[in-house]
C-alpha cells in the first residue's frame, strides 16, 4: 500500500462542537488506510489558507479541514488549481459543501468518506477575481443575516434562526442589475443568491437543481414582496422547491455581473464581507479536488428535507446519550 501524506487543519472554536480527541481519532482512523496525517490548528483568520497552501507546496496528498463552512472555504481556496485534494470533517453549524456533497455532518462516518472514497474534480467560483466560494455568494437578505450571525457570540442552528428574525425587522430590499450572457436585468431584489452547490448549509436549498461540476452557476433572485410572500419564500427554501415559487426568478449562467447602487454587504459561503457596487462572479470548471461520495445526493422535494431532519435528530440524540 502505497503512503499518503495529509495534513489535517483543525479550527478548534468552529461549531458548536468540542474538537477535543478529534485529532487522534482521525489520525488513527486513516494509518491503517495508508495515510500519514500531520495535525495543525488554526488560531486566527487566513490560517487555514495558510497551513493548506504550505500542504499543497509540499507536494501533499490531501488537506483534510475539520471547522465549518469558513474553515472549508479558507482550505479549499488554497487548493483551487492544484493536485492536492480536500478532504472534508464537517464541525460547524451549516456544513453546506459537506451536506450538498453526500458527506455525512457526523465526525466518525465523515473520516469513513475520507478512507474509502477517491478525489473527485468540483468547480468553484471566484468574485472580483481574488475571492472564492464553494457553495454560495449573496447580496441582499442572506448576506445582512450573515453579516448579523457574525456579530452573536454564540453559534449553532438557534442563533443563527435569531439573527434571520431580527435582520428581516429593519431590511429594505434594493435595486440590482444583473447581467449574464448578454442579457441586462435590473430588479428590486430580496436577495440575489449565486450558487455552485444547492444549499446554504443546515439544509436550507437555495439552488435544488445546482450541479457541483457542470460549469454553471445556478443563480436565484427573490423579488421584494409582502411578509406572506417572504415566508412562503422561506417555506419553499426549506422544503427544497424554490424554483416553483411564483417570487423566485432562477437561471444558470457560467459568469454574471451583479450591480448595486452602493458598497455593502454580501457573504461568500455564509462568510459576510463588504464588496463595492460592481460585483463580478464566475465559475471555474472541475478545478479543485474533493474526496467525497461519486454521486451528491438528489434533492426531492419535502422527501429529502425530510431525510436530513431525521437524520440531524438522529445525530443529535446520538451525542447526548453518549455524555
Amino acid at each position: 500500500m502505497a503512503l499518503r501524506k495529509a495534513r489535517l487543519v483543525i479550527n478548534p472554536i468552529s461549531g458548536t462542537r468540542s474538537k477535543k480527541g478529534l485529532a487522534e481519532y482521525v489520525v488513527s482512523r486513516l494509518a491503517p488506510k495508508g495515510w500519514e496525517v500531520e495535525v495543525a490548528y488554526t488560531e486566527g483568520h487566513g490560517d487555514a489558507t495558510r497551513l493548506a497552501s504550505e500542504a499543497a507546496e509540499m507536494g501533499y496528498d490531501a488537506v483534510f479541514a475539520a471547522g465549518g463552512d469558513g474553515t472549508i472555504n479558507e482550505t479549499a481556496a488554497a487548493l483551487c488549481g492544484t493536485a492536492t485534494a480536500l478532504g472534508i470533517v464537517p464541525c460547524g453549524s451549516g456544513n453546506g459543501l459537506a451536506r450538498h456533497l453526500g458527506i455525512p455532518v457526523d465526525v466518525e462516518e465523515s473520516v469513513k468518506v475520507i478512507a474509502g472514497n477517491s478525489a473527485k474534480a468540483i468547480d468553484y467560483a471566484s468574485v472580483n477575481g481574488s475571492h472564492k466560494f464553494f457553495c454560495t455568494c449573496g447580496v441582499g437578505f442572506d448576506a445582512a443575516v450573515s453579516e448579523a450571525f457574525s456579530r452573536k457570540k454564540t453559534r449553532g442552528k438557534l442563533t443563527y434562526i435569531q439573527s434571520t428574525f431580527q435582520t428581516y425587522a429593519h431590511f429594505e430590499p434594493q435595486y440590482y442589475t444583473i447581467t449574464a450572457d448578454g442579457q441586462r436585468l435590473t430588479e428590486k431584489a430580496f436577495l440575489v443568491a449565486v450558487c455552485n452547490a444547492s444549499q446554504y448549509g443546515n439544509n436550507a436549498y437555495i439552488a435544488p437543481g445546482a450541479v457541483i461540476d457542470d460549469g454553471l452557476l445556478d443563480v436565484t433572485i427573490v423579488h421584494a414582496g409582502n411578509i406572506l410572500s417572504t415566508a412562503l419564500v422561506g417555506f419553499d427554501i426549506l422544503a427544497g422547491q424554490i424554483e416553483r415559487n411564483a417570487s423566485a426568478m432562477t437561471f444558470r449562467t457560467h459568469a454574471l455581473t451583479i450591480e448595486r447602487g452602493d458598497a455593502g454587504a454580501a457573504h461568500l459561503d455564509g462568510e459576510p464581507l463588504e464588496l463595492g457596487p460592481r460585483i463580478n462572479i464566475a465559475c471555474h470548471h472541475r478545478a479543485l479536488h474533493v474526496i467525497a461520495p461519486e454521486a451528491p445526493i438528489e434533492i426531492k422535494p419535502f422527501i429529502t428535507p425530510v431525510q436530513a431532519m431525521f437524520s440531524d435528530f438522529r445525530l443529535a440524540l446520538n451525542k447526548l446519550l453518549k455524555k
